[in-house]
Formats: C-alpha cells, structure tokens, sequence
C-alpha cells in the first residue's frame, strides 16, 4: 500500500524525534512541531493507521509510538533527509584521519632511520595489513525495486557494502544464482586476482544479472587494495658506501640507485608467513637487485589490523649474529610499545634529538 504524503510526514516526524530523545512519541509532540499543520485528533489517526499497517509500535498501552524495523526501512528508503557536514564535522573527521595516517608514516620513517643507525646499514621500515584481506563471503540484499545492497565479509571480519542501482530489471531468481555464483568463484581471491577472464567467466554465467558483475569487481578489488595499504621507508643508503664492498664507484652508484622502495616492495610479502627473523642471502633474494647482497628481516605488532617489518640490506658478508639480536631486540620494543602505547615514546635517534 503506497503511503499518503502526510502518513509519510507524521512518520518522518515520529522517527527523527525517537531517534533525538529515545522516548515513545505522542502526538501532541508531533503536532506541536513548526512545520506540522494538522491537527492532534488527525495525527492520532495516521498514528493509528501507521501502527495497523506495521510502521509504528506501541510499546504500552497509553504511551507514545516508537518506529518499527519497517518504519526505519521506509524512513531510510525514502524519507530521511540528505545530512550535510558541517565545516566543523568535516574538519574534525579530516583531522583525525590525517593525523592517524601521519603517526603511522612518521613511525615508519622514525624506525627506517632508528634500525640504519643502529646497524650501520641500509635499513627499511613497513606497516602493513596482515595478511592482505580476502573475501569471505558474498550478500546480495534487495530492499526494493530497482537496487540491491551488495555486502562483503572479508577474512579479516570487516564487513563492506554498496548500494548498486539496477541497470535492468533482474528478479529474486537471479540474485540467488549471482550470489552462488560469486561465493563459488570469487571468495579468497586476492586482489590481483580478479582478472579480466575471471570476470568474463562470471558474467557468461551471471544471465540477466551480468551487468552486475563488472560493478561488484571493481568495489571488491579497491576494497581489498585498501585493506592491504602499505607503509613504507628506507633509510641510510649511503652507508653501504662505507663497506668495502662498495668503495667501487660504479658498483655502488648501481646499489644505490636500485636500493629504493621498487626493489623492496616484495620483502614484506616474503615475511607473510614467516615467524622470527628471515636472513636471505645473496641469490635467495627475490629482487634481481638484491643478488649480491643480505637482507635480514623481522616483524612486530603495531595494533589496529597493522604489523610491522623492519630490515636491513648488508653485504653477504655482514655481521649476521649482531645484526639479528639488534633487530629482534628493536622488534620486541616496538611491539611493547605499540600494545601499550600511552606508556612508552619511541626514541629519538641522534640526529633528531
């Protein structure tokens, strides 16, 4: 049954003044409103008839109207008002954002420079998501005619969702073989893989939902993209300058223009599942870059979904006792500091201080 324009008013009302003051709301309270122009006897009425057709709820019997899971579905549907931010709220939230992401860069590029020093080598410094998410499982919500809520569970228990707007009309039947067809097919998946053929494969099966297909991958793949950010910083390159490998000038204008974050973007990937320190030596490197030389490594706990790595690259003829006990030392402080943060500051390396 379509609603009349004032039922949807006096429900719009009964709902924006419940959710301000958590109290059953009479209809005094709403006729007393600016811009209501009805009488109290009329509202009663819509009250009354909002209840019979399962928009309203009477808690008691002489009390107020509350809002029943119907009446929030219509109100988020079709009645609620746009809400715009305010400069302050926009701000605050600007704010909060840029400062988190601040502390988590500043840490990387405090502890990049902490570990080169400590070692005397070239040293990088990471925060990433662990394990870079999947997803879990696929929902597919149709609240009414001519949209779908598409819900994503990733395995690292965040849940994601989008209102899609329907291209077509595609019914219940078809939403049922898409959802099937998506926990099949594109469930603990990574982001680099959903590939085009996959998708192609989806859609050829998808029958009148496939123009779905290519919205719901792309809204997975940056989903996941984001969830597996990476920090990243290298520090003290021109230490390697000081080893006697390197004191030949091409030889160590080549290291130093390749030790950059292109050549290490892979070594938190070799950490994935690695506990304790890593040592690669020499050809073991998967950087063609790296060849001639060793990367320890080892990780700590940031918090929050975050872990972090730490690492230094070395001649294969480095101090490697000395530089494992330096970096597992540095991880176990970190991941203390981190777990009570409020209770310890990083220090400050020298050049800083």
């Amino acid at each position: 049954m379509e609603l009349s324009e004032r039922k949807k008013k006096v429900l719009r009302s009964i709902v924006d003044l419940y959710i301000r003051t958590a109290e059953p709301v009479g209809s005094k309270a709403i006729a007393e409103l600016p811009d209501m122009n009805y009488s109290s006897a009329t509202i009663r009425n819509e009250m009354a008839e909002l209840t019979t057709l399962g928009y309203l709820e009477q808690p008691h019997t002489s009390a107020g109207r509350i809002p029943s899971p119907a009446g929030y579905r219509l109100y988020v549907d079709e009645l609620m008002a746009d809400y715009r931010l305010s400069m302050d709220e926009a701000h605050s939230i600007n704010s909060a954002i840029e400062e988190k992401m601040q502390r988590v860069d500043k840490m990387v590029e405090k502890v990049a420079r902490l570990v080169s020093q400590a070692t005397d080598l070239p040293a990088i410094s990471v925060a990433s998501r662990q394990g870079g998410a999947t997803v879990k499982r696929f929902e597919l919500i149709q609240p009414g005619p001519g949209s779908i809520i598409l819900v994503v569970m990733l395995s690292s228990d965040e849940v994601v969702n989008k209102l899609i707007k329907l291209p077509v009309q595609v019914g219940e039947t078809e939403l049922k073989l898409l959802s099937a067809l998506l926990n099949a097919t594109m469930t603990d998946l990574s982001a680099e893989e959903f590939t085009a053929g996959l998708m192609e494969r989806v859609m050829n099966s998808a029958g009148s939902a496939a123009s779905l297909v290519p919205v719901i991958v792309d809204f997975v793949t940056e989903t996941l993209r984001r969830s597996a950010s990476t920090n990243m910083a290298v520090a003290g390159q021109a230490r390697l300058l000081q080893q006697p490998e390197y004191r030949n000038i091409d030889k160590a204008q080549r290291m130093l223009t390749t030790l950059d974050e292109d050549a290490l973007s892979n070594l938190p990937a070799v950490m994935q599942n690695a506990n304790g320190t890593k040592v690669l030596v020499g050809p073991e490197n998967v950087a063609e870059e790296l060849k001639d030389t060793s990367v320890v490594m080892t990780k700590f706990d940031i918090g929050d979904g975050l872990q972090g790595m730490i690492g230094v690259v070395g001649p294969t003829r480095m101090d490697y006792a000395k530089v494992t006990a330096r970096l597992s030392y540095f991880a176990e402080s970190l991941s203390k500091m981190f777990a009570k943060p409020e209770q310890a500051q990083l220090p400050q390396p020298e050049d800083e201080k």
